[in-house]
């Protein structure tokens, strides 16, 4: 029975020394929570130059088809198939024996209406003929002056000419072929390829907003009234001359709400062909102020609205709403939301919120290249 007091004395003391590990843990302060640290890139203003890509298809600069205006048996062909041939140049000769033969006839029947005028001349004065057969004389003088050039315009006619100078494309008819004036098939056709177009579709939308920035002197002119374009051919590869924009169609397609552009571009080596499919590259406005933001800074919030967090006074978080419309590589134009100078965070976005403070350092996952002006590209 004396063992109890002593074992309630002990309990006692284990209690009293729970009580005071407890009193001196609460009173203990918490750890000091650390400032987050994130990666920023400061802002600069770059030149921007807006470029559409619009795709396209390559077509002649003059396309002339040649036809016979005479009938006749084709006797040589005087061509090279696809060679360059020059305006005025004879492609075909027609068998041209009986025009010669005409023309001939038609010179000796205006030599005899010549001289029966003639002598009529003299005689109608002394009243030896009368005024009605001058007349008469006079008239078939005339005709056969006619005759004698229609003659002369069929003979020339058997030789057939290159209308306009270019690269010929292949013959439809061999010699000893029948051809007639007014046949539906040409003999030939010759493509002028240097300069050579370039037919482009574009949304009248973007139709509307380009003849805006023409107006206010945002376009690089090219001339009096063209636009810069560039072509991309179909390997990917860079066209190396540069064209300029002609004209817009002068109405818009019912189905697809689009207009057919025209540039026109330097052909020397006939590097491009008719009917080739191509990207044209229109240069259409110039901001010298732009602020292009890397993608990893710039977010969508659940209304698709592009945000930002940036870096404000006294290192606290700041929440932007952007106007950010099209890419240009890795990058957002901002139009609106963003300045030049802002510290706009690209790391460590998932551990910080609106009014936190941060610890802003250098970003390390954003390229220090800036983009060059060929990136600059808005495909539509």
């Amino acid at each position: 029975m004396q063992k109890k007091p002593a074992f309630t004395a002990m309990v006692s003391a284990v209690a009293l020394a729970t009580l005071v590990l407890t009193g001196c843990q609460e009173s203990a302060p918490p750890p000091a929570a650390q400032t987050p640290q994130v990666g920023v890139v400061t802002l600069q203003p770059q030149v921007f130059t807006l470029t559409a890509e619009l795709p396209g298809r390559t077509s002649a600069y003059r396309v002339a088809e040649v036809r016979p205006q005479v009938d006749g048996i084709i006797q040589k062909r005087l061509f090279t198939e696809g060679s360059e041939v020059k305006a005025g140049q004879q492609l075909y000769q027609i068998d041209s024996s009986v025009y010669q033969a005409s023309f001939k006839s038609a010179q000796a029947t205006l030599a005899s209406t010549q001289s029966l005028a003639e002598r009529y001349k003299d005689l109608v004065s002394d009243q030896a003929v009368s005024k009605q057969a001058y007349d008469e004389a006079q008239a078939a003088r005339l005709q056969a002056e006619a005759a004698l050039e229609r003659a002369r315009i069929d003979l020339r006619y058997t030789k057939v000419l290159a209308p306009i100078s270019g690269r010929v494309g292949r013959s439809v008819v061999t010699e000893g072929a029948l051809v007639n004036n007014g046949q539906a098939n040409a003999l030939a056709t010759i493509q002028q390829l240097d300069p050579i177009y370039v037919d482009v579709t574009q949304s009248t939308s973007e139709l509307l907003r380009l003849r805006r920035d023409l107006a206010s002197g945002k376009l690089q002119k090219a001339g009096d009234n063209g636009a810069k374009v560039r072509l991309k051919l179909e390997d990917g590869s860079d066209y190396a001359q540069e064209g300029t924009l002609e004209f817009s169609e002068v109405s818009a397609d019912e189905g697809t709400g689009s207009v057919t552009l025209r540039a026109v571009f330097p052909n020397p080596e006939h590097l491009l062909l008719p009917g080739m499919f191509v990207h044209a590259q229109l240069s259409s406005a110039v901001n010298q102020q732009a602020i292009l933001a890397p993608q990893q800074g710039v977010t969508r919030d659940p209304k698709g609205q592009a945000t930002a967090l940036v870096v404000g006074e006294g290192n606290k978080v700041e929440l932007r709403k952007l106007q950010a419309e099209r890419t240009s590589g890795n990058r957002w134009l901002v139009n609106e939301g963003l300045k030049p100078g802002d510290r706009l965070i690209t790391e460590g976005l998932q551990f910080i919120k609106p009014g936190d403070e941060v610890n802003p350092a250098e970003a390390t996952n954003v390229s220090g290249d800036k983009p060059s002006s060929a990136d600059l590209v808005q495909s539509r």
